[in-house]
């Protein structure tokens, strides 16, 4: 009886022990079957992650596409226009050869010093011209300096009367004072100016000039005229709407002196 029951529990306690090995083999399935889908789930969450960051890409690099198109500053340079300047330039002087031997002068007059000598054959360029264009303003070929010579001395190419007309600047000289008291008076056409002299040497001496506005046929014409006296007398007629006038200078051999107005009668 004893024995029976000592193998009574001896059964149970391996059917116990059986009966807790199976239970742990299940727990151990079942925990070995938890962790798959959760490792699989990690996976399928890791693919569909993925492809986004390459879709951000793409979005800048189109971006930076768009800055390269943006330089078309460069069809600002319209200096072509400037290619207009070299038209200017075309402008060809009259041409000039001397006839024969002649002076070439400070005025457009034979009342001026004489500047240079020019001699048949001798080319100038025709740079300006008198009112009337009977002297011309040249530039010799051998001179370095320009000076007036009587267009009845040329054989002239071009038009003279596309250059302009040309002021007188004489050269100046301060070695001796301008003329004092200058007078004038009228008797009928006529007007006779008068003033002191001036003394200078023998070899500066050059006498006077004077330049003068005068009424004559009804219009204001120039005129120049030297005279180595102390008087003068000029024509000068009624009839012309602007009012007569005149320039006295001293002249000596290197210039002339400041201008004195003449009172005009």
């Amino acid at each position: 009886m004893f024995h029976l029951r000592i193998k009574a529990v001896i059964i149970s306690i391996i059917i116990i022990s059986t009966l807790a090995g199976l239970l742990q083999a299940c727990s151990g399935i079942l925990e070995s079957n938890q962790e798959t889908p959760i490792l699989l789930a990690a996976e399928t969450t890791y693919h569909t992650i993925t492809p986004q960051p390459s879709l951000t890409n793409t979005s800048t690099i189109t971006q930076t596409q768009t800055i390269t198109s943006s330089p078309t500053i460069t069809n600002t340079p319209t200096i072509t226009n400037t290619a207009t300047i070299t038209l200017t330039p075309t402008f060809d002087f009259p041409d000039g050869i001397v006839i024969e031997q002649s002076n070439c002068r400070y005025g457009p007059a034979t009342a001026y010093l004489f500047a240079a000598g020019l001699y048949a054959g001798d080319k100038v360029e025709i740079w300006g011209r008198n009112n009337s264009g009977t002297w011309l303003w040249v530039q010799p070929e051998k001179i370095a300096y320009q000076c007036w010579v009587a267009a009845s001395q040329l054989d002239i190419h071009g038009d003279i009367f596309t250059v302009w007309e040309k002021k007188v600047n004489l050269p100046h000289s301060t070695l001796y004072g301008p003329v004092q008291r200058v007078s004038s008076h009228r008797s009928g056409n006529e007007v006779i100016i008068n003033w002191e002299p001036v003394w200078m040497t023998i070899d500066d001496d050059r006498g006077y000039l004077i330049e003068a506005y005068l009424c004559q046929r009804n219009m204001i014409t120039w005129h120049a005229y030297h005279t180595d006296s102390t008087t003068i007398t000029l024509i000068d007629e009624p009839g012309c709407s602007e009012p007569s006038s005149a320039l006295l200078y001293v002249v000596e051999k290197h210039g002339y002196t400041d201008p004195v107005t003449v009172p005009w009668p």
